[in-house]
């Protein structure tokens, strides 16, 4: 079993979350930003690595929101991800600059484009984490849980 720990941005702006857009035959679904963290990176390093390679952009990291943990063999997607241990580290981050907003330069395979997703609207989209999409409505109130780098 691949054992790995992945970080990803939640990033909302009036009202909406970017997410990175793919497709599968089932049709389109949503995933946070991020990816896999390198030994020695941080997962601020490992965050702004990955959004620059998703969306083109570095972010401002702020507090982790959320943490998940997915066994893939506990899931739907045993078939394609049953050798997957994974422990999500989920962000609330801020875009540095949205001018260039765009895929990035070495974007997810699978991924089309990326996708604002109305958070009046999420529960018709296919977000994974599914659970996430009701988490996101009372996110503000989540505590911080994270400091960093520290001894």
């Amino acid at each position: 079993m691949k054992f790995r720990n992945s970080v990803k941005a939640i990033i909302i702006e009036n009202n909406k979350i970017l997410t990175i857009q793919a497709q599968d035959l089932d049709g389109y679904y949503y995933l946070l930003p991020g990816g896999g963290q390198r030994p020695g990176e941080t997962m601020i390093e490992a965050l702004n690595r990955e959004c620059m390679e998703e969306i083109n952009s570095r972010v401002l990291v702020g507090d982790i929101k959320l943490i998940r943990e997915y066994i893939g063999l506990n899931h739907e997607f045993r078939d394609t991800d049953g050798d997957a241990h994974q422990i999500e580290y989920m962000f609330e981050c801020q875009l540095e600059d949205m001018t260039d907003l765009k895929m990035g330069i070495s974007p997810d395979q699978g991924q089309m484009d990326i996708a604002w997703l109305d958070l009046d609207n999420i529960e018709q989209y296919r977000l994974y984490p599914q659970s996430l999409r009701s988490v996101l409505a009372d996110l503000d109130n989540s505590p911080k849980i994270y400091w960093g780098d520290v001894n």
